[in-house]
């Protein structure tokens, strides 16, 4: 039997070890394992350096002072009016103290700094003003919203400085209230939904039906106007049950080849034969009536197929359409080649019953070529005084 192989993988690493010391800079390390059958690559292990203390406690524990750093910027005074102060501040960490070790001097230094500015007059609320008229006259009749009417006060006791500019008054200088004791409004007539006042005019399919509405959606009340308009009409109604569907006819298809039911070659001969075409009875439905007459029709025929017959041209068909509608176009005409059937009986008798002959098929017609063509002749010429193209 062969063998089965797999391919050899690591595992995922392991967890890192405790720190190999508890204080200054010591190393940690993990492991993996190379599973399966071959060599791995790369390394099983990895180190890294771990420090969990600067400083090693006991008799040999030093302290080492740190440098200062260069001094901030001053800051801007701490005031924009009268007398204030500015500061600048540097941080002991050029280098680092060590092992509780600190830096000698202040980390901070202040300025007395003189604005010369005048403070700004802050603004505070006058008392309110008169309560002004409601937003509306009356009340609508259960709605929970109801008008309102407003006071206003001026932030004038004392008003904000302008130089130096002082903070305007907080709040809002408007108060409102709702209007309570206000009259109910006047509530307009709507019209309700329309409803059924009589059967449909008909059994089957889309008919006419009345319908009536009454004023009460809502009904007028404190003096509200009533419904205009019609409370009856004539609607359309649809009975949703399918009326008869008379079947029609299609148009005739078209006719098989000429041909004996002895089956023997009449192309090109003066043999009368047969053929038929159909047409189908569609969309009768529901119940509807079948098309009268016949779904077949035969007739006798001539089977002129291929045939080699002499020809005359035609007369000029008429101009056709401008290629364009606009610009430089073309039209053009045609004469075809049309054969010049055999002097064959168009009618035989059949069961005492006299039957017209027909010529079936696509004959060969020879006529004498115009511009070396034989069959069909094509004359352009150009479309005059067309619009230009845009």
């Amino acid at each position: 039997m062969p063998s089965s192989f797999s391919p050899s993988e690591w595992s995922e690493w392991g967890n890192w070890s405790p720190c190999s010391v508890t204080c200054q800079e010591g190393f940690q390390e993990r492991h993996r394992t190379c599973i399966g059958q071959g060599h791995c690559p790369g390394d099983d292990f990895e180190v890294k350096s771990c420090v969990q203390r600067e400083c090693c406690p006991g008799k040999y524990m030093y302290t080492e002072a740190g440098g200062w750093s260069e001094w901030s910027p001053w800051s801007d005074c701490s005031v924009t009016c009268q007398v204030g102060q500015r500061q600048r501040t540097r941080e002991c960490n050029n280098p680092l103290p060590l092992c509780g070790g600190a830096c000698v001097g202040k980390s901070i230094e202040t300025l007395v700094c003189d604005t010369q500015q005048v403070c700004p007059t802050h603004g505070s609320w006058n008392n309110w003003g008169p309560w002004r008229q409601c937003s509306a006259s009356c009340t609508v009749e259960g709605s929970k919203n109801f008008p309102v009417q407003s006071r206003y006060r001026d932030c004038n006791n004392p008003a904000p400085s302008t130089i130096p500019p002082g903070r305007p008054c907080e709040g809002s200088n408007q108060d409102t209230r709702d209007c309570r004791d206000l009259p109910f409004c006047e509530v307009n007539g709507e019209w309700g939904e329309w409803q059924a006042d009589s059967e449909c005019s008909v059994t089957c399919g889309v008919g006419r039906i009345r319908q009536k509405r009454f004023c009460n959606n809502p009904a007028p009340k404190h003096g509200g106007k009533d419904c205009a308009g019609p409370a009856v009409r004539q609607s359309i109604c649809n009975t949703k049950k399918p009326c008869p569907i008379d079947g029609r006819w299609t148009a005739w298809g078209e006719w098989t080849a000429c041909s004996r039911l002895q089956q023997d070659d009449i192309t090109c001969k003066k043999k009368v034969g047969n053929q038929n075409r159909q047409r189908e009875c569609q969309g009768q439905s529901h119940g509807g009536q079948w098309c009268d007459s016949s779904y077949r029709e035969s007739r006798a025929c001539y089977n002129a197929e291929g045939c080699i017959y002499e020809g005359s041209w035609s007369e000029w068909s008429q101009w056709g359409l401008c290629s364009s509608a606009c610009g430089a176009a073309e039209k053009e005409r045609s004469k075809v080649c049309v054969p010049q059937y055999p002097d064959y009986p168009d009618v035989i008798i059949v069961n005492t019953k006299i039957v017209e002959v027909f010529f079936s098929g696509t004959p060969r017609p020879k006529c004498t070529p115009i511009n070396r063509e034989r069959f069909k002749v094509v004359e352009k010429t150009e479309c005059k005084n067309l619009p230009p193209c845009p």
